[in-house]
């Protein structure tokens, strides 16, 4: 593994750190969300782009979107953010 490679928490721990996950307007660019996790002192954590999650997610019922962006973030939390 090279120095650069990020490396994830596992799920149970992500998931135990991770209070909520909300989608909001990207304030660096326009026109343009992102879904920003906050942790249970409701601090910011980290973020992701919006349409980066929604492609790696893909196609999914309309009902089931939410849970598979929950899904794939806490799948994909950096080992750093249990330091936040």
């Amino acid at each position: 593994m090279s120095d650069n490679e990020i490396k994830f928490l596992p799920y149970e721990q992500a998931a135990s750190l991770v209070a909520a996950i909300q989608e909001e307007e990207d304030i660096h660019r326009e026109n343009r969300c992102i879904f920003t996790v906050y942790n249970h002192e409701n601090k910011e954590v980290c973020w992701y782009d919006f349409d980066e999650v929604m492609a790696e997610v893909g196609e999914v019922p309309k009902d089931d979107v939410k849970a598979a962006v929950q899904h794939y973030i806490l799948h994909h939390l950096p080992d750093w953010a249990k330091d936040i």
